[in-house]
């Protein structure tokens, strides 16, 4: 997997489990043979259908997050199939695409964790990943200033280049600043993690900063190439389009938000 020779898939959402990912109902029962029975579906997965292997959270136990266990099933196990991938608006470099498990029969061996600690693993992933999303909204909103400093430096209008003009290179400044923070907010957060701090207050403040601040920049960067933005012959419209799924994965920005509030003044009242 390192090497890049297999592709992997992380099943945790389903049709009716996507924030309140502890509503999952996907479950796992042990059979005669001491392995364990997985049915159910799974949505939003990336590399479904032509994943390797697929982490699995399924319900072992009780309803809520205590009764989940993560399992790791290969992509070819007899009973596991991909549906038709999603027609997506952005994020077309890899199929997402539901997965169906049919009795899809696994050994104990393939269980990660103890029973019951899937959910903690599941939200540790997530937290790591946060930090992956926010370093890819950051060099996407590089990508996005680059090609708008090309454009409004090449070209002219009123006798100068637009670039001159102090109203763009006010967005100019302010697009630079985003990600010179953005960047900062999450290497930040990152060193936290490699010095084995607590830092998933750090890495949601990360991926929401971060992914805010992309889909604004892209936004001013089809603004500011006018006609040519809205185009596919320029790559700030895919750019945008991109930006806009980095808001949605690794947890929404108002579960961010969630997650922030609840490590500064605790769970809420009930």
């Amino acid at each position: 997997m390192l090497a890049g020779g297999l592709l992997g898939a992380y099943c945790l959402s389903e049709p009716s489990a996507g924030s309140d990912a502890a509503a999952l109902r996907t479950r796992a029962v042990r059979d005669e043979s001491a392995g364990w029975v997985i049915d159910g579906t799974k949505s939003w997965v990336t590399h479904g259908g032509v994943a390797d292997f697929c982490t699995v959270l399924a319900r072992t136990g009780d309803e809520g997050r205590r009764g989940i266990t993560a399992f790791l099933v290969p992509g070819d196990t007899a009973g596991l199939t991909a549906a038709r991938p999603e027609r997506k608006m952005g994020l077309k470099g890899s199929p997402t695409a539901q997965l169906a498990f049919d009795g899809v029969r696994i050994a104990d061996a393939r269980r990660i964790g103890d029973e019951g600690q899937g959910f903690t693993i599941a939200l540790s992933a997530l937290d790591s990943g946060r930090l992956g999303i926010a370093a890819c909204a950051v060099g996407l909103a590089q990508a996005a200033l680059s090609e708008t400093l090309a454009y409004v430096t090449g070209r002219r209008q009123f006798g100068r280049p637009i670039a001159d003009f102090q109203g763009l290179r006010f967005m100019l400044a302010d697009m630079a600043t985003l990600i010179e923070a953005g960047r900062a907010l999450y290497l930040a957060a990152a060193r936290l993690k490699d010095a084995g701090l607590p830092f998933v207050r750090q890495a949601a403040s990360a991926k929401l900063f971060c992914t805010d601040a992309a889909m604004r920049i892209t936004t001013d960067a089809v603004q500011l190439l006018g006609g040519y933005g809205y185009t596919a012959d320029f790559p700030v419209e895919r750019l945008m389009r991109e930006a806009k799924m980095l808001q949605i994965v690794e947890g929404t920005n108002q579960i961010q938000r969630l997650v922030i509030a609840r490590h500064l003044v605790g769970p809420e009242s009930r």
